[in-house]
């Protein structure tokens, strides 16, 4: 069988968050990708795989992305890494109607700052940090071996919301157009809420890209 980095995923909170755990099929190493809330049914998930939690990844702030944050921090002790443009929302999620409406914790504070291209060992393999604003200004995308994790930048057939707060519709079609779509048609898409697609799918039928 071929070795290459694997990931599962989960769907947590009212708003439907796609939390992923990308791991290493060889050391059971995994990072926890938005945990958005739920923590309990993440952590059983983890314990049932035999997952070993190094990392936990939030692609962006968003409560829907973040409200579990604590939960994994405390089970697992491991570091948080966020993009600094989007940290400060780390720090207010419980002085929001929403993250009282979603069940969110506070979050603990990050450990480390993303850098564009950096790449992020997990077990035997890595991902690559690429930086994706326009849904926020400190949202990220993780490329792994054949698939990217786009966060709220791109979905099966649309694109994330730039009405929020730093925000930027601009931004958003140049991260797309220039960032994801210029990866190979077969690449497996992994957006942070609903079913997961290609680029080539998308370069050929989503209707907000033009």
């Amino acid at each position: 069988m071929e070795k290459r980095m694997k990931y599962e995923s989960l769907i947590v909170g009212s708003l439907e968050t796609n939390c992923y755990l990308v791991f290493c099929p060889e050391t059971l190493e995994c990072a926890v990708v938005d945990p958005g809330a739920e923590g309990d049914q993440i952590i059983r998930l983890i314990e049932k795989r035999g997952f070993k939690p190094t990392l936990l990844l939030n692609t962006h702030g968003h409560i829907d992305h973040i409200g579990a944050n604590k939960d994994i921090k405390e089970r697992y002790d491991i570091p948080l890494y966020i993009h600094s443009a989007d940290s400060p929302m780390l720090e207010s999620v419980l002085q929001s109607e929403m993250g009282i409406f979603l069940g969110a914790k506070d979050s603990p504070p990050p450990d480390h700052f993303f850098e564009d291209g950096e790449k992020i060992k997990i077990g035997k393999y890595f991902l690559k940090v690429i930086h994706t604003p326009g849904h926020s200004p400190g949202s990220v995308s993780f490329l792994g071996d054949g698939f990217i994790l786009s966060g709220d930048t791109l979905f099966c057939g649309g694109v994330g919301r730039t009405d929020l707060p730093g925000g930027s519709w601009q931004e958003m079609v140049s991260s797309i157009n220039n960032k994801i779509l210029t990866l190979p048609d077969e690449m497996i898409v992994l957006p942070g809420h609903g079913p997961h697609t290609t680029v080539g799918q998308e370069k050929s039928s989503n209707p907000f890209i033009t």
